[in-house]
């Protein structure tokens, strides 16, 4: 599974080339530097760590730089793992850029979403609050939240008022509208998690749409009969 590490730098539209406005985020990526290649043999499975982002060795804990210094590569802020199918394809040290990416492929990006503090239960889950007329006491309070009859304790999972945002989110299947590899910019289609600047991480969609399956089906299936109409 192919994967890199990238920033976002902000949010903006473009046209197609039908001529339609398409709202885009770009995102710099890479390039990564691989800091360890750990095998199914040796740690249980196959994956790579790869770091992004350069940082001042001053800030950067001595055992990190040990493992910076074996990799070859200066101190980096932001390091992940990645799940991959073939660990022997890479090596320490080595490079991942924007490259392995292509106009046209569907990407799964993960990041964490913008804080909003501590928020009541109607911004948070969305309850629909008390009569606001003439009188009325309830406005947006919380309300009853158990029988003590019945049970006499709150039930477990209850949403309730509390810490919002700053969640692990991933956003399946953005489609890739164009990589700017002089520049290791990707563009994709729609919105990711996070704030601007905020980190992410980049992997081939697990879940590819319907139209992407039947769009490869029907280029190699036009590719088979070229070739078999230049045989004839």
């Amino acid at each position: 599974m192919l994967g890199i590490l990238g920033k976002k730098i902000g949010i903006t539209n473009i046209f197609n080339e039908a001529g339609r406005n398409v709202p885009v985020t770009v995102i710099e990526a890479g390039p990564c530097f691989v800091l360890q290649v750990k095998t199914k043999a040796k740690e249980g499975y196959d994956a790579i760590q790869i770091g992004f982002s350069p940082k001042r060795e001053k800030v950067t804990r001595k055992p990190d730089m040990g493992r910076f210094k074996k990799a070859g590569t200066s101190p980096l802020r932001f390091v992940r793992e990645l799940r991959v199918n073939n660990p022997a394809d890479y090596k320490i040290g080595q490079t991942i850029s924007a490259e392995i990416f292509a106009k046209g492929d569907y990407l799964d990006v993960v990041g964490t979403s913008i804080g909003k503090g501590f928020q009541g239960g109607v911004r948070r889950w969305g309850w629909k609050g008390g009569d606001t007329g003439h009188g009325s006491m309830f406005g947006r309070v919380i309300g009853s939240i158990q029988s003590g009859a019945r049970l006499g304790r709150v039930t477990k999972g209850h949403h309730l008022p509390g810490h919002m945002g700053v969640d692990r989110i991933t956003i399946q299947n953005l489609e890739v509208i164009d990589v700017v590899t002089d520049k290791n910019l990707i563009i994709v289609k729609g919105s990711v998690p996070g704030h601007k600047n905020n980190y992410l991480m980049l992997q081939e969609a697990v879940k590819r749409p319907k139209g992407y399956v039947k769009r490869v089906a029907i280029q190699a299936s036009t590719k088979k009969s070229v070739k078999a109409t230049v045989k004839k």
